[in-house]
């Protein structure tokens, strides 16, 4: 049940986001849209509220109420930035806005780019961790709670990975070719 919610609630953000985008653009209704886009973290706080009377109903935690987790935390992290970047792509093909910026390519610029993105990766772990922690304490710490303490290793170990790879971009920053700058 709980992974079905899972995959409902992804579709309901995509069908969200490409419903508030276009009653934005192409009906022109920015209550509308802003309305429909604000729905969206309605979304996350029913997967909450279903995983916990999942377990509150004597359900053995498992992969899937730590996937339920993880997708939370990833939607805080990255929800507004995915909306953010299609809101802009959006607006230049259909509001004839300029086109969105591109990441910066080279050096430190894009240091710090991968640095940022980073940060929502740290974000999205501490969400998905907090979740868990709870989800742990309201189990109880035995071996009942073993799936969610994994599933809090998986949140950490993506987090230390990402932060290695945006530390190479640091260590390391890619040079721009002779004759590009490199921002953009």
């Amino acid at each position: 049940m709980i992974v079905t919610l899972i995959i409902v609630c992804e579709v309901g953000f995509w069908v969200l986001l490409a419903a508030g985008l276009a009653v934005r653009y192409l009906l022109g209704m920015r209550r509308t849209s802003v309305a429909l886009l604000l729905c969206e973290p309605l979304l996350e706080v029913l997967l909450l509220v279903f995983t916990a009377v999942d377990l509150k109903n004597g359900a053995r935690p498992g992969w899937e109420h730590g996937l339920a987790a993880l997708y939370v935390g990833f939607t805080v992290g990255y929800g507004h930035f995915t909306i953010t970047w299609l809101d802009g792509h959006a607006a230049h093909r259909f509001a004839g806005a300029p086109r969105p910026v591109k990441p910066p390519r080279y050096g430190m610029a894009r240091a710090r780019h991968e640095g940022r993105l980073w940060l929502r990766s740290l974000l999205a772990g501490a969400v998905a961790c907090g979740l868990l922690e709870l989800a742990v304490r309201y189990v109880g710490d035995g071996a009942a709670a073993e799936p969610l303490r994994l599933w809090q290793l998986v949140a950490l170990r993506t987090v230390g990975v990402h932060g290695v790879i945006a530390l190479t971009y640091l260590l390391w920053p890619k040079k721009a070719p002779v004759g590009e700058s490199g921002k953009r």
